[in-house]
């Protein structure tokens, strides 16, 4: 069990990567400092596109509109930050202390 949520605690740091590495992505695009007309950069892109879209689509319906900021990614980040800092590590607690 404490393997399983090890394991999900990993995986939730690595969406926590992806969100921030493609937050950065998202500022260099606007701010022009890197452009998508290159084939790498739009690949990238498009990959971190497809795999956060999912995470947002709930969150974008929920939160009003806000024009131009976007505040799904903030709202992912403060979950994923409250599953790997809170509920985890209480539900390895309680397994270790229903084990023993």
């Amino acid at each position: 069990m404490i393997a399983l949520l090890q394991i999900i605690q990993l995986l939730l740091n690595l969406v926590w990567w992806v969100i921030v590495i493609q937050a950065i992505l998202s500022w260099l695009i606007a701010f022009n400092v890197i452009n998508t007309h290159s084939d790498f950069v739009r690949t990238v892109w498009n990959a971190l596109q497809k795999i956060t879209e999912p995470l947002y689509r709930p969150i974008r319906r929920v939160l009003p509109d806000f024009g131009a900021l976007d505040l799904s990614p903030l709202v992912v980040l403060l979950i994923l930050y409250i599953l790997t800092n809170i509920v985890i590590p209480n539900i390895a607690q309680n397994y270790l202390v229903a084990a023993y």
